[in-house]
């Protein structure tokens, strides 16, 4: 489970407009202190917007990182010796005491 997030979506969003409507731009410095928000949060959450916008190729768009979590939850789930792999047979004890066997 993911952590809480710390700044409300909305903030995150007009942060981020606010950014990228000043012209000359604010350092992300100065912006996030007036936001009361740290500074590496709103540099990040810029460099993001950027890249769902198409103007940088360094990080995935956010569509691509979901996608990523979507796909590695399902190869988690098919991963050998997961305990809910589909198709798996449940172990099961012999009646002489021995190691359990699969049937």
């Amino acid at each position: 489970m993911a952590a809480p997030k710390k700044y409300p979506d909305d903030l995150r969003a007009r942060a981020v407009r606010l950014y990228r409507e000043s012209d000359p731009k604010p350092t992300i410095r100065r912006l996030a202190e007036q936001l009361n928000v740290h500074h590496e949060a709103l540099r990040n959450w810029i460099r993001q917007a950027e890249a769902d916008a198409g103007e940088r190729h360094d990080r995935p768009t956010t569509e691509m990182a979901e996608e990523n979590r979507r796909l590695r939850a399902a190869v988690a789930f098919d991963a050998p010796g997961s305990p809910t792999r589909r198709g798996d047979a449940a172990p099961s004890a012999s009646s002489d005491g021995d190691a359990p066997t699969v049937t």
